[in-house]
């Protein structure tokens, strides 16, 4: 029993609920308990208090009503948080994936870094520059084939799908490659090689002895030593068939003779093709590199192909530029084949922040609308996008208006709601400091870095690397430092290539905090397109072009910090007047200029003055778009718009 209250309550207390007989039962249990109830009647609630005394007042209103409102109110408040969260949700657009957020680099693996003296690069050598990838603040890494391979090809001729080769390491020095870019937030990318193997492949043995299972694992024809099929020829120059005198008859190879095709109309051999998919993927690969794969198909009739010059006598159709590909590439069926490689592929896309990124390598030059079949349909899943090379021809021709060509050539292409890419340098394709200059190296990585879509950098092209004077010049070890090999091999004096001669100022350690160097104005490009929302959501619009200048600019609906883009691909000096843009402010402050002299630096808009081989990123301020008066000349993958009083993106 609870000890009494001196306070009395001069209020009347509510009397108990009751019903028929609910009194002499309620006297009887408070007597059996030995409680008195005229001890609680005049007893104001307190602290503490047993439940009986609770109970006499918890059915007052004064005490019912607010507990009933502060329920109700709970509840409002929860379905008002539900429904403004599902709102949140409905409106915001997609979240970009790791593929379209970060730039892809290319590693050249035997060129990266040498890990054990023997003057090749290998898994482990990547291993241990991974924190060169986080100073650039890169995610995506695309690392070219490290297969089991004779090397006739560098490693495109694949002598054994699921291994790797002893020249690069061994399964395990990938898995622990994987496993640690994995655990650094970082993508590995692997090459893929569907449309042909090696000759040494255990396939192609067990196809030239007729083995029943593998017979037609391999495009195979009748011929002899002198008579060749038809008139097709190799990538490499000659024809694109070799007798077998094991089999006794022609095998089809449109790379060397060493890398015959598989025939991917058979069903067998997508099989296997697919099984190797799934191979790399349960180990966890990020994505997949799909080469070479307008050659996937050939028509099967084997007809003689077209030449571009009918009257060139046959024996003279040498090389690959001498036919029309009507019968060798882009088949009826290439597609199909792709989007069951991606439908494989998708499963393991299921898991959060897992994602499994495909992108396919096609050079189809001025026939850009076969290169956007890549992208797949609004229904049926392709690639996340193909490789868009028409960059790697800006040297050909210094001038603003070559550079909006180029760029335009993708933009206007483009399937609706796509996502644009672009590469200025690969393996296969001279460097930006010897093919266009050392003097546009800057501008050509600032209209790389600020163009809407995924970047591609090509190693050492963050540094201004230069090809060397032989052949593969465009593969020599990466420069690292000044010391003994560039820093690429620290154990001996061996390189598979010799390492350019300009090592020792042109190189990571030497760039990495200078801030008018290569490296240093790449890291902030990158760093600004990935922090700031108009370079990854935003329009892209077209301002100007002449003989010197490209000019754009990128902004977001509802963001006020917008971006113009001033670029010099010119030979001279130039003075771009832009007063005519009215959206534009009067007076523009450069952000950053590769002539880091000028950073900071004002301009009337009038008169924005560049250096050539210059480029600026000026940033202003303004509500007020350029886009919706300019449609015509203005593009976005997805639109998109910015609330900034709470900083969220929605759709608009």
């Amino acid at each position: 029993v609870a000890p009494e209250r001196t306070v009395l309550s001069l209020t009347p207390t509510a009397a108990p609920p009751s019903f028929p007989g609910f009194d002499e039962l309620y006297k009887e249990r408070q007597r059996l308990r030995g409680i008195d109830d005229s001890v609680y009647a005049q007893v104001e609630p307190y602290a503490g208090m047993p439940k009986e005394v609770l109970l006499l007042y918890s059915s007052q209103a004064r005490y019912r009503v607010p507990r009933e409102v502060l329920f109700w109110l709970t509840v409002c408040c929860t379905l008002a948080l539900v429904a403004v969260t599902v709102a949140i949700i409905a409106l915001s657009p997609p979240c970009l994936g790791w593929w379209q957020i970060s730039p892809v680099y290319q590693v050249y693996p035997r060129s990266f870094k040498d890990s054990n003296g023997d003057g090749v690069g290998d898994l482990r050598g990547i291993k241990e520059k991974l924190d060169h990838f986080h100073s650039l603040n890169i995610k995506s890494i695309w690392i070219s084939p490290f297969y089991r391979s004779p090397m006739k090809d560098f490693g495109y001729d694949v002598e054994d799908f699921r291994d790797v080769d002893p020249l690069f390491g061994t399964m395990e020095d990938f898995e622990e490659l994987l496993a640690e870019m994995h655990k650094n937030g970082l993508k590995l990318i692997m090459d893929f090689i569907p449309n042909h193997s090696s000759d040494r492949h255990r396939w192609f043995n067990l196809s030239r002895t007729r083995d029943p299972l593998y017979e037609d694992y391999y495009v195979w024809a009748d011929c002899n030593a002198t008579k060749k099929p038809n008139n097709w020829v190799s990538i490499f120059g000659n024809s694109s068939w070799t007798y077998d005198e094991v089999r006794g008859q022609c095998y089809l190879h449109q790379f060397l003779k060493e890398q015959p095709d598989l025939n991917m109309r058979n069903p067998a051999v997508r099989k296997e093709i697919i099984d190797i998919i799934h191979f790399w993927l349960s180990k966890g690969v990020d994505g997949f590199r799909m080469d070479a794969v307008k050659h996937m198909l050939e028509a099967t009739h084997l007809r003689d192909e077209p030449q571009v010059d009918p009257n060139k006598p046959p024996e003279e159709v040498t090389t690959e530029w001498d036919l029309f590909h009507d019968y060798t590439t882009s088949q009826v069926g290439l597609h199909d084949i792709l989007r069951e490689f991606r439908a494989e592929m998708e499963p393991y896309s299921r898991e959060p922040g897992k994602y499994r990124f495909m992108v396919t390598e096609s050079y189809d030059y001025e026939e850009v609308e076969k290169t956007m079949m890549y992208y797949g349909t609004p229904l049926v899943k392709e690639s996340d996008f193909p490789f868009n090379f028409y960059l790697l021809d800006l040297p050909q021709n210094a001038s603003g208006l070559w550079a909006k060509h180029l760029v335009d050539l993708w933009m206007s292409n483009m399937p609706r709601g796509k996502w644009p890419n672009w590469v200025v340098g690969n393996h296969d394709r001279s460097r930006i400091a010897s093919s266009a200059g050392k003097m546009y190296v800057g501008v050509i990585n600032m209209l790389l870095l600020t163009l809407p879509g995924t970047p591609t950098t090509y190693y050492g092209e963050e540094i201004g690397m230069e090809n060397i004077n032989i052949t593969a010049d465009q593969r020599s070890p990466m420069q690292w430092n000044s010391d003994m090999n560039a820093g690429f091999n620290n154990l001996t004096n061996i390189t598979w290539l010799p390492v350019h001669p300009d090592y020792k100022s042109v190189n990571v350690e030497v760039q990495k905090d200078s801030e008018g160097s290569t490296m240093f104005q790449y890291n902030f490009l990158n760093s600004l397109r990935q922090a700031e929302l108009p370079f990854l959501r935003g329009w892209f619009c077209y301002v100007q072009a002449d003989a010197n200048i490209f000019s754009y600019l990128r902004e977001l609906d509802g963001h006020k910090e917008a971006y113009l883009m001033v670029l010099n691909f010119g030979k001279q000096s130039a003075t771009t007047d832009l007063s005519s843009v009215r959206e534009l402010p009067d007076q523009l402050k450069v952000l950053m200029s590769t002539n880091s002299t000028n950073n900071g630096k004002v301009f009337q808009k009038s008169g924005i003055q560049t250096a050539a081989g210059e480029g600026l990123v000026i940033r202003y301020s303004t509500y007020t778009r350029f886009h919706p008066s300019h449609s015509t000349e203005c593009y976005v993958s997805e639109k998109a718009c910015y609330l900034d009083t709470v900083g969220i993106l929605y759709k608009c």
